[in-house]
């Protein structure tokens, strides 16, 4: 289903429900909140989970 709506929204095929939850956490951490409330919200065990999903170093281009 992801898939098939991101096609249908003109997004990229790798998307997603790991894309989600990535862009999730990334715009949690950037908007200065800690790695361990992410850990809670995104229900993971390890608190090196959310690490994996933290975009926070990469550059973004956002286009309007």
């Amino acid at each position: 289903m992801i898939k098939r709506r991101a096609k249908e929204a003109g997004l990229p095929y790798s998307t997603c429900c790991h894309t989600f939850r990535a862009t999730g956490i990334t715009t949690y951490l950037l908007n200065g909140w800690n790695a361990e409330h992410a850990q809670t919200i995104a229900n993971h065990e390890s608190p090196r989970t959310p690490k994996l999903y933290d975009r926070t170093e990469e550059d973004f281009r956002w286009t309007k």
